[in-house]
């Protein structure tokens, strides 16, 4: 019997290394190609910005292809990278939208944001900044507030699409402050952006590293910020939840692979993108557009992530927000 169990465990074995040797040799040698990084929105914004430090920095040999899919708040591209080969040459740069937000939105979703993909590294939280047009009467949270409830409907708020955390914070000022503006989705934030300049729509929740810049050029007014807490880019600009408690939007960043890509290269690619993030220009540069860098495990992300679609599905609930 003790033969038979030998021979058996010993083929158990054998098996394994059999199976283990081809993933540990991709992992080795990844990666043997360029690499393809989709991001899910136009160029210019936050995600755009990431992954373009990413292609930039890379160091693991080949190169990093940055492939912009914009379209269907975001869903298009990460759709795209959940159907692609999980060998680690097709990666998404996903935001808040893309994998926490869209399943409640969405009556009908193309992937699921769990199921689909796996988890690789949490790169970049941001707050979105509360802008508006220099034309608007409001100096500040309360202003603006005081300003919709004695005009309801009267002023518009930009998104670069439907989901993003972009919108869903306008739909929790919304809900909270009990005032009314109308949603105006755009297909990407290089769209919306002339627009709040121009004063065909009003306001917006715009990404800081977007939206901070222009500000202080004096093209539109900063408001507030949407963290729990002011950010160390802007500690002048007050937070939203200083007005209205319990106000609070985090956009994060992550990049995720598709389902069942090894885990060896999930760690690889995780243990360079550690590196770049951490390197003093690149800090230097998240600091500047209002950034503020996280760099997590895979299991981290994945807890991470839960907790957040748990999180914006009470928040579109609540809202009453929907995919038009």
């Amino acid at each position: 019997m003790w033969h038979r169990l030998r021979a058996a465990l010993a083929l158990s074995i054998s098996l394994s290394f059999l199976l283990a040797g081809p993933v540990q040799a991709q992992a080795q040698n990844y990666p043997s190609k360029p690499v393809r990084l989709v991001v899910t929105f136009p160029s210019g914004g936050a995600p755009d910005i990431l992954a373009r430090l990413i292609s930039d920095k890379w160091g693991l040999g080949q190169t990093v292809v940055v492939d912009n899919k914009p379209g269907a708040g975001g869903n298009i591209g990460a759709d795209f990278v959940a159907k692609s080969a999980p060998d680690g040459y097709t990666l998404v740069m996903a935001t808040v939208g893309t994998h926490s937000i869209n399943g409640a939105l969405y009556s009908r979703m193309p992937y699921d944001m769990v199921r689909d993909f796996t988890p690789v590294a949490h790169i970049a939280n941001a707050p979105n900044l509360l802008v508006v047009n220099n034309d608007v009467p409001a100096k500040n949270v309360a202003e603006l507030i005081a300003y919709m409830k004695a005009n309801p409907n009267k002023l518009s708020f930009g998104s670069p699409g439907i989901g993003t955390s972009v919108h869903v914070s306008g739909e929790l000022f919304k809900s909270l402050t009990g005032t009314q503006m109308t949603h105006v989705p755009y297909k990407g934030r290089q769209f919306a952006i002339p627009d709040i300049v121009g004063g065909q729509i009003q306001l917006m929740f715009d990404n800081m590293p977007s939206a901070l810049p222009m500000a202080r050029e004096g093209k539109i007014r900063a408001i507030a910020v949407t963290t729990a807490k002011r950010s160390s880019s802007a500690p002048e600009i007050p937070t939203v939840a200083e007005t209205v408690p319990g106000f609070e939007a985090t956009t994060w960043f992550a990049v995720f692979a598709p389902a069942n890509t090894p885990r060896d290269i999930a760690l690889k690619i995780n243990g360079e993108i550690q590196r770049i993030f951490k390197l003093p220009d690149v800090a230097e540069k998240l600091k500047t557009l209002g950034l503020e860098p996280w760099i997590s495990s895979p299991e981290e992300l994945a807890k991470y992530q839960a907790a957040e679609i748990v999180k914006w599905a009470k928040v579109v609930k609540d809202s009453g927000a929907k995919a038009e």
